[in-house]
Parts: C-alpha cells; sequence; structure tokens
C-alpha cells in the first residue's frame, strides 16, 4: 500500500497539445485576411448617403486602393494596374471555367470592383482605372466613400 501512495500519477497532455494544436489551425483557417487588404492610410471622400457594400456569392470583389499620388495598391503593394487587372482578369476566368460557371458572352465578369480612392487623387487617375477594368470584362463598381469625417 505504502509502493501505491510513493508513485505520483502524471497527466497525459497529449490529447490537450492536439487539441490546441486544432483550435490554432482552425483559428488560421477561418481569419480574415480582407482587412490587410484595405490601405488604412487612405482619406476617402465624405459622402452623406454612403453605404455598406453587398457583397453577395462565392467571388471575392476586386479591391484597388489609390492613393493622392496616383500610386494603385493591391493587397498592400503597389502594382501597374494594366498588367495587375489583366492578370487577374485572367485567373478569375480560369476558376469560373474550371467550376463550370460560363462567362457572359460579351466577357463581362460577375465580381464587383471596389475602388477605394483618396480624396485627393485626380479624377483621371480613377477614371484610368475605371477604363482598364472595363477593357477586361469587369462592369460592376463601387466607390468606396465615408458617411462622416
Amino acid at each position: 500500500m505504502s509502493e501505491m501512495n510513493s508513485e505520483k500519477a502524471e497527466p497525459n497532455l497529449t490529447p490537450l497539445l492536439d487539441m490546441v494544436f486544432q483550435l490554432i489551425t482552425f483559428f488560421m483557417l477561418v481569419i480574415n485576411f480582407k482587412g490587410a487588404s484595405l490601405d488604412m492610410t487612405l482619406k476617402l471622400p465624405v459622402l452623406g448617403s454612403a453605404r455598406p457594400l453587398e457583397h453577395s456569392g462565392k467571388l471575392e470583389p476586386l479591391l484597388l486602393n489609390v492613393d493622392s499620388e496616383g500610386n494603385v495598391k493591391a493587397g498592400g503593394n503597389s502594382v501597374e494596374i494594366e498588367p495587375f487587372v489583366a492578370r487577374e482578369a485572367s485567373m478569375l476566368k480560369e476558376q469560373l471555367k474550371f467550376a463550370g460557371t460560363p462567362v457572359e458572352a460579351d466577357g463581362t465578369l460577375p465580381v464587383t470592383v471596389i475602388i477605394r480612392a483618396d480624396r485627393g487623387a485626380p479624377f483621371k487617375l480613377v477614371n484610368q482605372v475605371i477604363t482598364v477594368c472595363q477593357n477586361h470584362g469587369y462592369r460592376k463598381f463601387s466607390l468606396s466613400a465615408m458617411t462622416k469625417e
């Protein structure tokens, strides 16, 4: 009896560590990386009737940030607008083809382009971004604005 008392019981931590690893993996998979693509240094124009974009469907919108110096950023990196949009449109067409969703006969892509332009950005540049997107099949656009300062 004295031998049983002298032995110490040690818990098996393997299931606990396994559960912690699974939780970490779960949270890494469901984390929202969309916030990383927003350029928070932009001063968006103020518009009283601004409202959130209603997003439905499986396809994520294409997010483009235009700063006051005329740089276009996507995913936090400066991009050349023409090759970037061409590459995104090509990848989207492949994705739609793989999913069995036909692209419209006129080449219209079913994705909204969200343009977050700084209030100091020249309109000529914003118009150029829209024109390039239209040339590659994007037809739905959303211009971001704030409701108050």
